[in-house]
């Protein structure tokens, strides 16, 4: 990732306008001119609680990092997990699409710790595994059970049913893709030979699933080994989402659980579009959602914007920080000839 003084200045603009956006002028579009009022006097102590379950959602993505990147004798320890971590944070809210640019920085820097490079993408890929795997078992536990009465709440069928189908798809097909055979890429590699251009784009089109089949099979082997640390992929979304439960016990405010839930993950498919952190996107996605359960927007929009607050912002300064300690280790790496190996295989 490069800082250019443009795109420095692009992103500051941007985020201005979309604050103002968020806080001034979607509250003035949806009728709510005191909206402004009900943020700055939400309870502090439920926004103290939020703070405190913020923190702890990103410990477990700490915890979820070393248990899938860290192995044996390793150079990143916990000081340099933090660094690795938080650093991706910012840059997932700061950079690119669907936390595009946090996957980048975190292979770059586990990359230069010495780790082989196939080791990186078959690693990062069981970790994105792990996490979304959470996402869309949520989407199908959590929508399955509204629509069939199993949790408490409303359930509209478009915002519970097909999310679940969607889940489900996904979930179903990345255990499809963990059935390839090993071998796969080496076997049309083999065929390919003295097929020129053909060839050739038939051994990049081998690469991607290949990769994908040895990452997702890398974390079922993780789940398989028990290590608790793993329970890092619930912790990371279970403690966002008590932030989110938090803020709105802050306005006066308490939906049912289970509607909490899945209005979170849908709201948070905005995360897909080309907005920094998501901006926009993600609020105005879980602000449809609620409402679309029936919780009265006039609640819903301070919440969400208050949890916004504590997911977007709070990672991003000592991100930042992060990122400053985290080059300056990567430069003592760099200065050592023999690194140690963190993980010997895929």
């Amino acid at each position: 990732m490069v800082f250019t003084r443009r795109r420095l200045i692009g992103f500051a603009v941007f985020v201005v306008s979309s604050i103002a956006l968020l806080y001034f002028v979607l509250p003035r579009i949806v009728g709510l001119h005191d909206a402004w009022h009900r943020i700055s006097h939400g309870d502090v102590w439920w926004l103290v609680v939020a703070s405190c379950l913020e923190v702890l959602s990103f410990a477990g993505y700490i915890a979820l990092f070393r248990a899938v990147f860290v192995g044996g004798e390793s150079r990143i320890g916990w000081p340099e997990s933090y660094e690795i971590t938080m650093a991706g944070l910012a840059a997932t809210r700061l950079f690119a699409t669907a936390g595009a640019g946090g996957v980048a920085l975190t292979a770059w820097a586990v990359r230069r710790s010495g780790m082989d490079g196939r080791v990186v993408a078959c690693r990062m890929i069981a970790f994105l595994g792990l996490l979304y795997g959470v996402y869309m078992a949520a989407f199908v536990i959590d929508g399955l059970g509204l629509w069939l009465g199993l949790l408490a709440g409303p359930a509209p069928f478009a915002i519970t049913v097909i999310p679940a189908i969607f889940g489900a798809a996904v979930i179903g097909v990345f255990l499809a893709v963990s059935l390839l055979p090993g071998d796969a890429e080496r076997l049309v590699g083999r065929w390919s030979t003295g097929k020129g251009r053909l060839g050739r784009i038939a051994r990049r089109l081998a690469a991607a699933p290949a990769a994908a089949a040895t990452g997702i099979r890398t974390a079922i082997s993780l789940v398989r080994s028990r290590d608790p640390s793993l329970l890092g992929a619930i912790a990371w979304w279970g403690f966002d989402i008590a932030t989110l439960w938090a803020c709105f016990h802050a306005f006066g405010a308490s939906p049912p659980k289970a509607v909490i839930v899945m209005a979170y993950f849908v709201g948070m498919l905005g995360n897909t579009l080309p907005l920094p952190g998501g901006i926009g996107g993600v609020d105005g996605g879980m602000i449809g959602a609620f409402t679309a359960f029936g919780v009265p927007v006039e609640v819903v929009v301070p919440s969400v914007l208050a949890y916004r607050v504590f997911a977007f912002w709070l990672p991003t300064l000592p991100g930042a920080i992060a990122y400053l300690q985290l080059r300056r280790t990567v430069h003592r790496w760099e200065a050592d000839p023999d690194p140690v190996t963190q993980v010997t295989s895929a």
